[in-house]
């Protein structure tokens, strides 16, 4: 389980899978501010879905996003507020999507998977194994201007 803001490393997925997790789930409330969705939305959406989608090809597993729906305003915060994409899916091992719900509506997603596909899917696709890891001290580093 990884949650919202960790959709976006690559190495919280990495390190999850590591551990031997077969499918991630990322729990988030992601969308746009109404004045920038037209400027920005395809592209902000699209790059969320294809982020989490590359974590299960990277990964070798499936990858469950539940997302909020509607738009939300704070009492006595300035802003239209935010309106939540929705569009929960789940993504299969080669990143394919299994399932994905609707934009506006409030969906329970079933999604049988079969968890050999993980097996396999890291057999044909061996990242785990191939890493090489004496090129990856830097990633603990901060980057710094």
């Amino acid at each position: 389980m990884l949650i919202c803001w960790d959709q976006w490393y690559p190495e919280a997925a990495r390190l999850t899978a590591m551990q031997g997790a077969q499918i991630l789930f990322y729990p988030t409330a992601i969308g746009w501010h109404p004045s920038e969705k037209k400027e920005y939305g395809e592209r902000q959406h699209s790059a969320w879905e294809t982020i989490q989608r590359s974590h299960a090809i990277a990964n070798g597993c499936f990858v469950a996003v539940p997302n909020r729906i509607g738009h939300e305003k704070i009492s006595g915060v300035d802003g239209d507020g935010i309106e939540f994409w929705g569009q929960s899916f789940v993504a299969g091992t080669s990143g394919e999507i299994l399932a994905k719900a609707s934009t506006d509506k409030e969906e329970i997603l079933i999604v049988p998977v079969d968890l050999a596909k993980v097996d396999a899917t890291r057999t044909h696709w061996p990242f785990l194994r191939d890493r090489r890891i004496d090129a990856y001290s830097n990633l603990t580093k901060r980057l710094v201007d």
